[in-house]
């Protein structure tokens, strides 16, 4: 989800306002005119253009792919997605896509990082990354958004910074649906000219290849799902990811002999100090980067939370202060723009029901959430946090737009790998189980001792990946 930071969707740990350049007479979709990706004949293709050797890879083709912002017929308006390819097009295992998280991470400027990760596949396959529409190359900009929350979906951006992002896109933020994704994933695969490829998903990655999978299920031989975000999206409030840092904490403090209950401590402080929201993205962030909380390499949270129980709170609110603000994340890494566009309109699960609802009734449906939640379903955090956070603070400002279309099937039916660490706070273990209880083909391995996003990070999962697609 985030680079330095994590934000909960994000996937691989981690220019002006796109809509000038769209131009103003690109339309968007009205509620009633929902388009889903269908499929269209293999001889209308689209070519990818401006092939050369990409300068950053040695090994790797760099091209773009051309495909309609607007996919009603007759609607004007093109986008430019950065695609960069494996030089090996004959691999005996035939193509695989990874896609990236966020909503809002760069995918074909990742490469040079991500390969070494994926390197014990890349003689058996055909690698294939994209920047996803609003994202790298062509990222959506909002400066004010951007530099409040960067790549965190927990940090809350000011209601301001929201609908000057939504003002700057205009109408055209209704474009930049999970359908609409799925849509440009399948002219890629035609450009590309394979009749099937395979998929690899990470966090919001795994969520856009589910939906591919369940729009074009004839066109996918296997799947992974790494850090996995179900295929109904998650619950807005979070409610799993709240509850599951407190045995995450009591995990890590068995294993480091901390001498106090950190759950307790976290409980005790966010009520004393109302810090919540704050305290949860510092957790987010470990469960990523940290996972066992040893304090190498970040904040030392279990010291930072005893201290804070103990009376004093300076360090533990000094961390929480140093995370905030996406000051050092450019919109062409991570679009804050792209992730709120996406996120709201992929909602299912928001306090008011989805995108379409009215902001005058938003926030009334909150206070009745918050109403309804029993403190044990959240502890060691409060009721208010699970509304408070980042995603339905952003979303309960964001106008009202075009839902993302649902997938025509209701289920996957290739053979589908789960693989989740079961101390990621950003895509809990609960969601991967709820995932692989409904894929008739899928097999889920939990990775003990793991957080969020496993592949090239971790010998267990990679040895499960490898079996999966080599075997």
């Amino acid at each position: 989800m985030r680079a330095t930071r994590a934000g909960r969707w994000t996937g691989i740990a981690v220019a002006s306002a796109m809509c000038a350049m769209l131009g103003p007479a690109t339309r968007s979709a009205s509620r009633d005119e929902t388009p889903t990706a269908t499929a269209t004949p293999e001889s209308t293709a689209p070519p990818l253009t401006e092939s050369r050797p990409c300068s950053d890879i040695v090994g790797f083709t760099c091209a773009y792919l051309t495909v309609p912002l607007d996919r009603r017929e007759g609607a004007p308006g093109t986008l430019r997605l950065r695609v960069a390819t494996a030089d090996n097009a004959a691999a005996p295992r035939g193509t695989l896509l990874l896609l990236t998280g966020g909503p809002g991470q760069a995918g074909a400027g990742l490469l040079p990082r991500l390969r070494q990760r994926f390197s014990y596949l890349l003689n058996d396959y055909r690698l294939v990354m994209i920047d996803q529409r609003g994202t790298g190359a062509g990222a959506l900009t909002c400066e004010p958004l951007q530099a409040e929350v960067g790549s965190s979906d927990v940090t809350v951006p000011t209601p301001e910074a929201v609908r000057e992002c939504a003002r700057l896109l205009g109408p055209n933020r209704d474009l930049y649906t999970t359908a609409d994704t799925v849509a440009d994933l399948e002219d890629l695969r035609r450009a590309l000219g394979v009749p099937q490829w395979t998929l690899d998903g990470v966090s919001y990655g795994s969520f856009v290849a589910q939906h591919y999978g369940l729009t074009f299920p004839h066109r996918v031989r296997r799947m992974v799902l790494d850090s996995v975000v179900p295929q109904d999206g998650p619950d807005a409030l979070y409610v799993t990811g709240l509850r599951r840092a407190g045995w995450m904490l009591r995990q890590a403090c068995q294993e480091q002999r901390c001498g106090h209950d950190p759950a307790a401590a976290l409980a005790d402080v966010v009520r004393r100090y109302d810090n919540g929201v704050g305290v949860f993205d510092l957790i987010v962030a470990a469960s990523i980067v940290d996972p066992k909380l040893t304090g190498t390499g970040f904040f030392p949270v279990l010291a930072l939370l005893r201290s804070a129980a103990q009376g004093d709170p300076a360090p533990l609110n000094q961390a929480i202060a140093e995370l905030e603000g996406g000051g050092g994340t450019s919109p062409e890494r991570y679009s804050a723009g792209l992730h709120l566009a996406t996120l709201c309109a992929d909602l299912i699960h928001a306090p008011w029901g989805d995108s379409t609802t009215p902001l005058r009734r938003r926030d009334a449906a909150i206070d009745q959430a918050v109403r309804k939640l029993r403190p044990d379903q959240v502890w060691p955090f409060e009721p208010k946090t699970a509304v408070g956070h980042g995603v339905v603070q952003g979303c309960r400002h964001w106008p009202p737009s075009r839902p993302n279309p649902q997938p025509p099937h209701p289920r996957l039916t290739m053979p589908v790998l789960l693989i989740n660490g079961d101390r990621d706070v950003s895509t809990p273990l609960e969601w991967a189980v709820e995932q692989a209880e409904r894929t008739p083909r899928g097999k889920l391995v939990t990775i003990p001792g793991m957080g969020h996003s496993i592949q090239g990070r971790n010998p267990v999962g990679d040895q499960a990946v490898r079996e999966f697609l080599l075997s």
